[in-house]
């Protein structure tokens, strides 16, 4: 059983059985062809017995494979996967892989071919790109050995039953600190701020650089550093200030279960506070998270202890929710009660009409009073495409101008925040990530937070 259970013809062997088929068909008509079409049928035969018998002569250790797969995925990115093949056949051998991917992608047709001189290796590379959180289930990885004559198969299973979990997007997290760490943000969007004053710490005395502010310049260290007609210049050094509480507020509400290139906008502002979290806490502030829909779910406090990103990963990771209706009134009661010290609060939501905005205005206002509130929204992509589209008839010219009503709400949605003092950023949801950090970057540079 277990022989007949590896055993597969090819395609091949099916075209010539049809062949064969035809043939002694047509031989009922040309009886001189019978014989002919039996020894070759009898030759078929043979050729099919002595496939088999260079199959499967050999015990179960004439063929290896592995997959390479990270021990956890990250979510909205692609993942590399690796394939590692060994034939040990004393015979050139072809041979398909098909990988038995989570059924979360939703593709059969991962499958690969190759073909291996004698004891050669060789390595398959793709890439998966998950779009949801949570365990994923890898199936075998399947390796169908063929002989020369490409007759039979003989299917081999390895790595049976992976589980893998997906996390929120720490590759993005570490391509973003990365690039903090060598001051080359300005690559993916994050724009260079102007300080404006002095709402920072003395750090140090140094020598100045050209784009120094002036206003900087100490005198004082400049004549001392000075001897005859050498001139070196001295400025004062500053650092930001620490230790400044930074929250992300996500809302897992109705609002945020709009897809967006396979993710939801959940996921985006998910992603999104785990760069941001990991750029606050670089920057010496500390960092938390608060969840909410029609409840508020978990809270992590602001700390900048070691462990700290590793807690919000962890949380993110674990988020589920039911989309049901937010409830900011709970929101607001849970920031007033367990948020004392004046924080930065970035609010990830969505707003698609003004009407929507006024009945949770309040509660913005009453945070807002307490609290620096950045509320983060998205614009709706599928509407913009739609304005830059030319309309050819009627119906074409309704659909746009109902367009640009709701595209003009989402402008005055910003406009009524801010007349708030409330903080906005607008968005489009491939560009969450680097419009917060440069946000988040500005406000610092302020001396707001």
């Amino acid at each position: 059983m277990t022989l007949l259970r590896a055993l597969y013809f090819s395609v091949r062997v099916w075209l010539i059985l049809l062949g064969f088929a035809l043939a002694f068909v047509l031989a009922y008509a040309f009886p001189l062809l019978f014989p002919i079409v039996q020894v070759a049928l009898a030759v078929f035969g043979l050729l099919l017995l002595i496939d088999g018998w260079l199959l499967f002569r050999s015990g179960p250790n004439v063929f290896f494979a592995r997959r390479e797969v990270p021990e956890r995925l990250s979510n909205g990115d692609e993942n590399p996967v690796t394939i590692f093949l060994e034939s040990r056949y004393r015979f050139q051998t072809p041979v398909e892989v098909i990988d038995e991917i989570p059924v979360q992608f939703q593709r059969r047709d991962v499958l690969f071919q190759a073909t291996l001189t004698p004891h050669e290796s060789q390595l398959i590379r793709y890439q998966l790109r998950p779009t949801r959180r949570g365990e994923y289930q890898f199936g075998a990885l399947n390796v169908l050995a063929m002989t020369p004559l490409q007759l039979l198969k003989r299917r081999f299973r390895f790595d049976a039953d992976r589980i893998v979990p997906v996390y929120p997007s720490f590759l993005q997290m570490r391509q973003y600190e990365l690039l903090a760490a060598t001051n080359r943000l300005n690559e993916i969007g994050i724009k260079r701020i102007r300080r404006i004053g002095h709402s920072m710490e003395f750090e140090q005395v140094r020598p100045y650089t050209p784009g120094d502010d002036v206003r900087t310049i100490n005198y004082k260290a400049t004549a001392r550093r000075s001897s005859g007609s050498d001139t070196a210049l001295m400025v004062n050094a500053y650092q930001d200030e620490r230790s400044q509480p930074v929250y992300c507020l996500i809302d897992k509400g109705r609002v945020m279960r709009s897809p967006f290139e396979g993710l939801t906008l959940l996921d985006y502002a998910i992603n999104a506070s785990l760069v941001l979290s990991n750029i606050a806490l670089l920057k010496q502030d500390r960092a938390g998270i608060l969840t909410f829909s029609n409840e508020v779910n978990q809270l992590l406090p602001a700390e900048r202890k070691p462990g700290q990103l590793q807690k919000i990963l962890e949380l993110l990771y674990r988020q589920r929710t039911q989309f049901l209706e937010t409830d900011y009134e709970s929101l607001t009661a849970t920031v007033r009660t367990t948020i004392r010290q004046r924080s930065l609060l970035l609010l990830f939501t969505n707003f698609d009409t003004a009407n929507a905005l006024n009945r949770q205005l309040p509660f913005l206002r009453r945070m807002a009073k307490d609290h620096l509130l950045l509320v983060v929204f998205f614009e709706n992509t599928e509407l913009q495409s739609l304005l830059d589209k030319p309309a050819q008839n009627t119906e074409e010219v309704y659909m746009k101008t109902i367009g640009e009503k709701f595209s003009f709400e989402k402008r005055q949605i910003v406009k009524q925040l801010q007349q708030y003092g409330i903080q906005t950023i607008l968005t489009a949801p491939q560009n969450l990530t680097a419009n917060t950090v440069n946000k988040y970057l500005e406000l610092k540079a302020r001396g707001m937070i």
